[in-house]
């Protein structure tokens, strides 16, 4: 356990914060988007509007006896939260549920006609189709005339920033988006994590996914480099093995970033190309363990998992809700050592993250005082500030 005193884990009891904010209007209009984007019929109509009752006004409710995976939301915690509010549980717990629940609405599981349709596919397709990804995929089109180092800076920050910002950009300031007076980047390990990969490495590197769409193409690409120039052998990318909070890669949302990859004119065709060649020949492999959906953190990890990250050269952790995982859901002092509250994790680790909820860890007092000053509380949850942390 950490030497700074645990805080209490979020939850989303208290009007006005963020988490409340998440429970009581973003899981409402998150029904009424999938009710939209797809011609559910009658029935899944009725039980997406139950579930937006039920999630606003009523108490959590246990899963169909039946339920494929009952016995594992029983061990999550289920048997201790059902009948509660939906907003005096653990936060993470909430949402996490709620996502389960709206598979449970939508028919996902069940055997009829809809089982393994993603709901949110109408929009991780249209956000692939923008013409935003077109200018990011054009944009590699420079990026092989830079030197190697500023080739992989660019990748690295373009993964980090996700589609908060295009690989031109990247490219030509690799800080990130400009955010007046506090820093974009308010914690920079970048060289700490390059020298976990040293070229000539012969070992894994595990990258735990976040976002399909315009995030995760800049993630295979990264993957694709750090294989291309040695540091790695081998990579493994964990993702989700079912649609969870709206946008998180599966992998049907990876076959799709690859073909948008592949048939995208100029660079972007032969980058895509390489990662193709890369998941048939068993360089990168894909993982999609049931605990990655779970709504807890990766301090409670099955024990295979352990190994297999304990076995690998370095883990990263990619997004906002990993990170939340990683470090422990809780209002941390945000000067809290990031080395101190990841000493569980079986091996080096590393975090790369755009900052969307208030879960913070390990910068420095004075960055912590200037985003204060300037933004107050916000900075936390805006997504204009980002961070890459390391323990090695």
């Amino acid at each position: 356990m950490p030497e700074t005193p645990v805080p209490p884990v979020i939850l989303g009891d208290e009007p006005g914060s963020f988490p409340y904010g998440v429970l009581a209007e973003r899981h409402p209009a998150i029904i009424r988007q999938v009710c939209d984007a797809l011609p559910y019929g009658p029935d899944v109509r009725r039980a997406l509007d139950a579930l937006l009752e039920n999630c606003t006004k009523g108490v959590i409710e246990p899963l169909p006896g039946d339920a494929h995976d009952l016995d594992r939301w029983r061990t999550w915690g289920l048997d201790a939260y059902a009948g509660r509010s939906w907003f005096e549980v653990p936060w993470l717990w909430s949402e996490s549920y709620f996502y389960r629940q709206l598979l449970e609405a939508t028919g996902y599981f069940a055997g009829g006609p809809w089982q393994g349709i993603d709901p949110f596919r109408p929009s991780k397709l249209a956000e692939l189709a923008a013409p935003e990804t077109d200018a990011e995929l054009a944009a590699l089109d420079g990026l092989a005339d830079r030197p190697a180092d500023e080739q992989a800076k660019a990748l690295l920050h373009g993964s980090l920033w996700g589609n908060r910002a295009d690989l031109g950009f990247r490219l030509s300031d690799p800080g990130g988006p400009a955010t007046g007076t506090t820093p974009p980047l308010v914690a920079d390990a970048g060289a700490a994590l390059w020298s976990l990969l040293p070229p000539g490495g012969t070992g894994t590197l595990c990258l735990v996914a976040d976002n399909a769409g315009r995030e995760l193409v800049p993630d295979l690409l990264l993957v694709a480099r750090l294989l291309e120039e040695g540091r790695a052998e081998r990579a493994v990318l964990h993702i989700k093995p079912y649609p969870y909070y709206v946008s998180d890669a599966t992998t049907a949302d990876v076959l799709d970033a690859v073909r948008r990859l592949t048939e995208a004119p100029g660079a972007a065709a032969g980058h895509g190309r390489r990662v193709r060649d890369a998941l048939s020949d068993g360089r990168i492999e894909l993982r999609a363990h049931p605990f990655a959906c779970a709504p807890l953190g990766y301090e409670e990890m099955p024990a295979e998992l352990y190994r297999e990250f304990g076995a690998a050269d370095l883990t990263v952790f990619k997004g906002d809700l990993n990170y939340r995982r990683l470090v422990g859901d809780r209002r941390w002092p945000p000067t809290t050592p990031f080395a101190e509250v990841t000493a569980y994790f079986p091996g080096p680790v590393a975090a790369l993250r755009t900052l969307k909820s208030e879960v913070v860890t390990g910068l420095d007092a004075a960055t912590r005082d200037a985003l204060d000053a300037a933004e107050g509380q916000r900075w936390r949850t805006s997504g204009r500030h980002a961070l890459i942390q390391v323990r090695g």
